[in-house]
């Protein structure tokens, strides 16, 4: 993807997710027993907690979800992945996350590994662009 069309898809992007946004309020959260199985079993967590609506989820909806997704415990990559197979779950094929850095060639590998899915990831600074084909929103 050229700088110009990186730009664009920065640009076009609805959804960003600020990364420490979301590792500070993970590290301040009171975590209660479910939301401590939430955090060991993600997938437990995004599938029970899904929204009949999550196709028109609102970005305050994404970011509670993510919150209970996203782990101090576990590495940047892992989470990574996590925010991804939300987005996916709730139909958002395209999203950018706010790095507090830009990631190494062998981080974006480790998402890429992680995820286990076609995925399309771009990066301009500390702005990764996910790109998830085949998904429509």
């Amino acid at each position: 993807m050229s700088d110009k069309e990186l730009a664009s898809a920065i640009d076009s992007d609805r959804i960003c997710f600020n990364y420490s946004d979301f590792l500070s309020a993970s590290c301040k959260k009171r975590w209660s027993f479910v939301d401590a199985i939430y955090g060991v079993l993600p997938i437990f967590g995004m599938v029970t907690r899904k929204s009949a609506h999550s196709v028109q989820a609102s970005n305050e909806q994404l970011k509670e979800l993510a919150l209970q997704i996203i782990s101090t415990q576990v590495s940047d990559e892992i989470n990574i992945a996590r925010l991804i197979t939300l987005a996916e779950q709730q139909q958002i094929g395209r999203f950018t996350i706010q790095l507090p850095y830009p990631l190494s060639a062998q981080q974006l590998e480790a998402i890429h590994h992680e995820y286990r899915k076609p995925l399309n990831l771009s990066q301009r600074d500390d702005l990764l662009c996910i790109l998830i084909p085949g998904v429509s929103h």
